[in-house]
């Protein structure tokens, strides 16, 4: 097997979440019923290459390769390194510690969750986006197409009033900029779009209050919520399960985590330590609840109970958040039509008055 092939077989490996999902579930049920995990990857292989006829299947391919890595020694997530993404090998890195069962439901689990919420702020995201660009695009088309003709058979005689005026003015500034324009607003979108991953600092938090980066600290803080609770379920201890999220996340999460594990590391439970950031993450509701049940007993099934609550919570603020830029998307585009065509005919009124 070449190494093209083998580069294929990953690409389509981790692209293709919903089947490998699947794949985690199937040796998930295996194990259940005492199964080795040789046997399981066995297993899954021969269904996947159909009996060996098909060898050169991509998730034939996947499971011959981790058998392979598993024989060298290798724990299990250390095998799939490279075949799944980041977030995935680092939840089945606490199979080396416990349950490598409790591990694959917890991915399975965990994914699926931050499936949810990462599709909730693309819709929150992606139409209002396109509305914005539209309501562009009208200005545009109409400052060069519209306009200029109605006010070449006016003459230079006519004088503009009200909102003809106005459609006449935004007319000769879209035909002479809207090419700036369009620069500034692709920079700025573009700009914000970089800024996610690795903008960091107290400033930061302040724009926190506005999307994109509203929505964005929402997702992210969701999936590390998940992914925490996840890892601590399965004996992961809270400083660990931390170190391990902040070494594997990008600048931005990374920065935050790493700030509370020193604070934790003078003695701060979870809760204390993110409240002493100072940078409001996941929220202040959020971070009272784990002020309180840091400290208790089965911290586990209430940090569990803490992330399935606010994953609920952040759908439904996304979808809210998403309906609310929808309908001021859908009114800005309205009026901005309605503005158009008042325009015109204030246009053609001012024109034949002109005239006669």
């Amino acid at each position: 097997m070449n190494k093209l092939e083998i580069f294929y077989a990953k690409l389509i490996f981790k692209m293709n979440t919903e089947k490998r999902m699947a794949i985690s579930r199937k040796i998930a049920s295996l194990l259940r019923n005492n199964f080795t995990l040789m046997d399981a990857l066995n297993r899954i292989e021969m269904i996947e290459s159909q009996n060996g006829r098909k060898p050169n299947e991509p998730f034939a391919i996947a499971m011959r390769e981790i058998q392979k890595n598993l024989e060298r020694g290798m724990s299990f997530s250390e095998a799939t390194r490279g075949w799944v993404p980041n977030d995935e090998t680092l939840l089945l890195m606490s199979g080396n510690v416990s349950s490598l069962l409790v591990s694959l439901e917890n991915v399975g689990r965990v994914v699926e969750d931050i499936r949810r919420i990462k599709h909730a702020m693309w819709s929150a995201i992606a139409y209002p986006l396109f509305l914005l660009f539209l309501t562009l695009g009208i200005i545009v088309m109409v400052g060069i197409y519209l306009v200029p003709p109605l006010a070449e058979a006016a003459g230079s005689e006519v004088i503009w009033h009200g909102t003809a005026a106005s459609l006449v003015w935004v007319s000769e500034f879209a035909a002479k900029y809207w090419f700036v324009f369009g620069i500034i607003i692709v920079a700025f979108v573009a700009c914000a779009w970089l800024s996610l991953p690795v903008w960091t600092g107290r400033v930061r938090t302040w724009f926190e209050k506005f999307p994109p980066w509203s929505t964005y600290k929402l997702q992210l803080s969701v999936s590390w919520l998940m992914s925490l609770a996840a890892m601590v379920s399965a004996d992961v201890n809270v400083p660990d399960a931390m170190r391990l999220l902040a070494n594997t996340s990008n600048r931005y999460l990374s920065s935050i985590l790493e700030d509370a594990l020193h604070h934790i590391a003078n003695g701060e439970n979870l809760g204390n330590a993110l409240a002493l950031t100072g940078k409001d993450f996941p929220n202040n509701e959020i971070i009272g609840d784990l002020m309180i049940y840091s400290d208790m007993v089965d911290f586990s099934k209430n940090l569990d109970k803490i992330a399935r609550d606010y994953m609920e919570e952040s759908v439904r603020k996304m979808e809210n958040i998403s309906n609310i830029m929808n309908s001021i998307g859908i009114i800005l585009v309205s009026v901005i039509i309605a503005w158009v065509v008042f325009g015109t005919f204030q246009m053609q009124e001012q024109i034949t008055s002109a005239i006669m």
